[in-house]
């Protein structure tokens, strides 16, 4: 394979680009969408600039089901999810159509603020790509999306000014999109992607930053010369390739804005993305290619193995379930070609995955000081235990099974500083939502960034709780979450994996931020003051307190679950609120409610099992559901089917059409369980009656 890669031609583009097409501009107003993919151009007015939408997630731009394609096919159906605004009726609509991008002659697509948030998904940019958008435009665009983007190729620029150029049909300098861009990137750019870029780089045709070795005389200083680093940089510091060639590792600091490439612990993905991985890989370099350290390789069958209780029988009479099904068969048989270790379904009778990968990836793999990347955007979930784990689109996951590193901008960092003692019913969730609602993260300043978690509260947390806030550096938009290891970390690697305590303690020692680390931002959060809180559907950062809500909101779904809540401490969460509503006050699920419990994985379960938690689900009548992805991908029992339903869950985000149709509402574990019994969403306070609505049916119908 390598003899290959070294003899294969690669050259750079040009050093102009020349377009000829059209500017779709993604407006809130769905009449101006629609007139658009009819023919008719808009002019880039100051009206028109204010109307763009912000906020563009993935789950927009290729909605789940899309996923289920992953070749030149997914070229039909770019911005689908997307939603505007019928300016007569108010209305929210989805204007764009199968095929309408991709026949409209458009080579550059315009949003607003924080483009492309969301999901890890590469088949957003690359179903942009196939349908003919060659540039991006956004007044800020989303760190993965951005870098998925460059990686196939997709140019990027926040320079409104790029509009009027291509229309114009002027050569545009390919440095308006390099300018400003670490060196690597801007290399990766001009070779016109990161599979392009590594061949160069193996044959020795690009340049690379110089990397201070470990033991190198640093000017002002001797040998092995340092600085304060967080955590996130002290990793990063171990893990920078100097000499690929030699497997040299390691320089004695780094800093915000350095770029290089940096050397994998783990790497996995899951259904959704292998497949599309390992037809880059064979297409790119044989079928009978051999990928790097397949142990270190880890796959999952964990997205879609509910799909088919949630499909609609419209879709599955398309063909839809089977052409998902595809993409279990294509991962098996590349995980089983390769030699790499699937976590796939659960055999026999029982349905359901063997584990979500984040969850198995923290219960089983991560250790303080790795470098794990996953092609999912909650790969961050492991940052719980000390690790820096951050999420990769499709092309960087099939190029590290070819190299084994990955290469990053290293990102400055930010801290949240969470003091003081939290009231009993306040959670890591409840913290979260505090956080996202704050304006550094609303107006996207946090985006790209390290977000790293301390404080007292936090300190306090255990991993499964510290892991709900790293897991949701996600919906901050950060490149990661972090929390220092310690004491918790220890009993954490002795109890959970048998670890000898001896060495659980040599991994922690260290990996903690140092004294005088440098930080962007720094943001403190009152625990004390925290209150159950709430986000209004359509993004996560719309929080609040529960108690503001306005009125009684009647909810007819319940779903607790999860990578961000099906760990072992969600269920006692569960558990003790369902306990309580029974034992103390004869209560259980209210009869307008369904109440779905869905695991992480089956250590979870077996937690759960041995816990009695199962039989007390049952009592109350939720229905358990084995591990899996689920409704938060609206693949699994638990999502709306109507616009007019609401649901509560405890799960990261509520994007629109996230979980179906209806209006999601993001609470804590406590949260979801009491508004469960009440029948509309409420808080859990111990000790106080839960007092349910009315209900507008009869019980068992």
């Amino acid at each position: 394979m390598l003899n290959d890669l070294l003899q294969r031609p690669v050259e750079k583009r040009p050093d102009v680009v020349s377009l000829e097409g059209r500017i779709l501009f993604l407006v809130d107003d769905a009449d101006l969408v629609r007139a658009q993919l009819e023919g008719e151009d808009l002019a880039l007015t100051p009206e028109l600039k204010a109307i763009l939408r912000d906020q563009i997630s993935t789950d927009e731009i290729t909605p789940a089901y899309i996923c289920y394609f992953y070749d030149e096919t997914l070229g039909d159906f770019p911005y689908l999810g997307l939603t505007a605004a019928n300016r007569t009726t108010g209305e929210r609509e989805a204007p764009v159509t199968r095929g309408s991008v991709r026949s409209g002659g458009f080579v550059c697509s315009v949003a607003g603020k924080r483009r492309g948030k969301g999901s890890s998904r590469e088949q957003s940019p690359y179903a942009e790509l196939m349908a003919g958008i060659r540039i991006v435009v956004g007044e800020s665009i989303e760190r993965i999306y951005n870098e998925n983007c460059q990686n196939l190729g997709i140019l990027t620029t926040t320079d409104f000014g790029v509009i009027d150029r291509i229309r114009a049909g002027e050569a545009i300098p390919l440095s308006a999109f390099t300018d400003g861009k670490d060196d690597i990137t801007r290399q990766i750019i001009e070779f016109g992607g990161l599979f392009e870029f590594n061949i160069a780089r193996l044959q020795g045709k690009v340049t690379l930053p110089v990397a201070r070795a470990l033991g190198d005389d640093e000017p002002g200083g001797g040998p092995g010369v340092s600085r304060p680093m967080t955590l996130a940089e002290k990793i990063f510091a171990r893990k920078w390739v100097v000499d690929a060639a030699t497997d040299r590792l390691g320089v004695p600091w780094v800093e915000a804005g350095e770029a290089g490439f940096f050397r994998t612990d783990i790497r996995f993905s899951h259904e959704y993305v292998t497949p599309m991985g390992a037809i880059f890989f064979e297409q790119k370099l044989g079928r009978d290619a051999k990928v790097n350290d397949p142990d270190s390789i880890l796959f999952f069958r964990d997205h879609l193995t509910f799909l088919h209780k949630a499909m609609s029988q419209e879709r599955i009479e398309q063909g839809l379930l089977d052409v998902a099904n595809q993409l279990e068969v294509k991962q098996r048989e590349f995980s089983e070609k390769q030699g790499i270790k699937l976590y796939g379904e659960q055999k026999g009778h029982v349905m359901g995955s063997e584990a979500i990968c984040h969850s198995k990836i923290l219960e089983e793999y991560a250790e303080p000081g790795m470098l794990i990347i996953g092609t999912d955007s909650h790969t961050p979930h492991a940052g719980a235990i000390g690790a820096v784990a951050f999420g990769v689109g499709t092309t960087a996951i099939f190029n590290s099974w070819i190299t084994k590193d990955v290469r990053v901008r290293v990102p400055p960092s930010f801290k949240v500083v969470v003091e003081g003692t939290p009231p009993e019913n306040v959670t890591a969730k409840d913290y979260m939502l505090e956080i996202l609602r704050h304006p550094y993260i609303r107006d996207g300043h946090a985006i790209g960034q390290i977000i790293e978690y301390g404080g007292p509260a936090v300190q306090a947390l255990s991993v499964d709780e510290r892991a709900t806030m790293t897991n949701m550096a996600a919906e901050v938009g950060a490149f990661t979450g972090i929390v220092d290891a310690d004491r918790k970390s220890v009993e954490f690697m002795v109890q959970e994996r048998g670890m000898d305590r001896s060495r659980a303690e040599a991994l922690v020692e260290g990996m903690q931020s140092d004294p005088g680390a440098r930080y962007v931002k720094v943001i403190e959060v009152d625990a004390s003051k925290v209150r159950p809180m709430v986000a209004l559907p359509g993004d996560p950062g719309n929080g609040r307190y529960i108690e503001e809500l306005e009125g009684v909101v009647r909810i007819e779904i319940a779903y607790a679950g999860s990578c961000t809540a099906g760990k072992k401490d969600d269920m006692d969460m569960y558990a003790r609120v369902f306990r309580e509503a029974r034992d103390d006050w004869g209560l259980g699920v209210h009869p307008d409610v369904e109440c779905f419990i869905q695991c992480g994985s089956i250590e979870v379960r077996e937690y759960a099992r041995s816990q009695g938690y199962l039989d007390l689900f049952r009592e109350v009548g939720a229905a358990f559901i084995e591990p899996g992805c689920g409704a938060c991908i609206n693949a699994g029992p638990g999502i709306t089917s109507s616009a007019d339903q609401v649901s509560v869950s405890s799960q990261n985000r509520n994007f629109p059409g996230r979980s179906g149709p209806g209006q999601l509402y993001l609470v804590s574990p406590y949260s979801v369980a009491a508004s469960a019994v009440a029948g509309y969403i409420t808080g859990w306070h111990p000790g106080v009656p839960i007092e349910p609505v009315s209900p507008l049916r009869p019980a068992g119908v």
